[in-house]
Order: structure tokens, then C-alpha cells, then sequence
């Protein structure tokens, strides 16, 4: 049989129609669609680490709200160990009578400053300088010893020791207390 020309010509028109049709299926419908995907990829591969990054941190408040219970009992403690009032009207009464209480006499009580403790929300702390003449060593050191372990709000920042060349027996003892106090 042998074709027309224009059967060939329906032929060709066929054939560049449907040359025509792949190709805009191929570059007007499937590539945007493949262009979406691959932009789609990326931007899911950008957000794994944000992703990872926030389960990090919902596990970590799970664990705060976990221990939230032990916190809380642990700020009441500490309430509960801060008297109320000014601690400038307190405090140096409070070293003066321990310190009387393990024979040390004469003690003098002075605010140095004051900061934010970072760690506690809601508390700051205050630094005393305890000023202690004319004191044995040995007395001092039961005495400071106890003070640790009686006092679980302050701590010892520092410790000053002078001597007299004519009396050596006795010292002069400047202590500085670091004191948990409230805002």
C-alpha cells in the first residue's frame, strides 16, 4: 500500500504532535513537579537538624518537669531557712550569737555587697565581712567548723589570719560568708 501525501503529511503532524505532547509533559508538567520534590528534599534536609535540635529540648523539659516535684521541696527548704526581715538586721545578730555561743566574744559584722545568684531564681546573695580580734586559733577553727555545718546557707568565701609579734597566742581573724538570702 502505499501512502498519500497527505497521509504522510497526517503522518508527520502525528508524529511532531505527539514529539509535542512529551515534551510538554515532560517540561511543563513534570518538571515544575520535579523541581517542587527536589526543593521539597531540601528544606526537609535543612529542617532534620531543627527537628533533632527540638526533640532535644522537649526531652530535656520532660526531664525538668520530672524533677520539677524535688526542686520545688527544695525551695520551700530554703524559704523556710531564711528568716524574714532585712538580712542587714539579722545577719550580723546571727553571726554575733553563734560566734558567743562558741566562747568568741567580740565579732563585728559588715556587708560588703550584694549580687544575683544566677543559679537560684528568686534568691540573691550578700557578702559579710566577719571581723574577729583577739582570737585563739584553735577555738576559731571548732568554731568556723561548726558554722559550716550549722549554717547551710552560707558559705566561707574567705579567710584572713594576722598576728601580733608581741602577742602570738591570740589572732585577728577577718571572715568573709557568702549568704543565700530572698529577692
Amino acid at each position: 500500500m502505499k501512502l498519500g501525501k497527505e497521509e504522510i503529511q497526517k503522518i508527520a503532524l502525528g508524529g511532531l504532535m505527539l514529539i509535542g505532547i512529551v515534551y510538554v509533559y515532560f517540561n511543563m508538567l513534570l518538571g515544575p513537579l520535579t523541581q517542587r520534590q527536589e526543593i521539597t528534599r531540601k528544606s526537609i534536609a535543612d529542617l532534620e537538624p531543627q527537628i533533632a535540635a527540638a526533640q532535644a529540648q522537649i526531652n530535656k523539659t520532660a526531664g525538668l518537669e520530672a524533677t520539677a516535684p524535688q526542686a520545688d521541696t527544695t525551695v520551700a527548704q530554703v524559704n523556710a531557712m531564711i528568716p524574714e526581715g532585712s538580712p542587714v538586721a539579722w545577719f550580723p545578730v546571727k553571726m554575733s550569737d553563734f560566734f558567743k555561743r562558741q566562747g568568741l566574744d567580740k565579732t563585728a559584722t559588715r556587708m560588703n555587697n550584694e549580687y544575683e545568684d544566677k543559679s537560684l531564681v528568686g534568691f540573691r546573695r550578700i557578702s559579710w565581712s566577719v571581723d574577729l580580734p583577739r582570737i585563739d586559733f584553735v577555738p576559731f577553727a571548732a568554731a568556723l567548723a561548726q558554722l559550716e555545718n550549722e549554717e547551710p546557707l552560707v558559705a566561707i568565701g574567705g579567710l584572713q589570719i594576722d598576728t601580733n609579734r608581741d602577742d602570738a597566742e591570740v589572732q585577728h581573724i577577718l571572715l568573709t560568708v557568702h549568704n543565700l538570702v530572698k529577692q
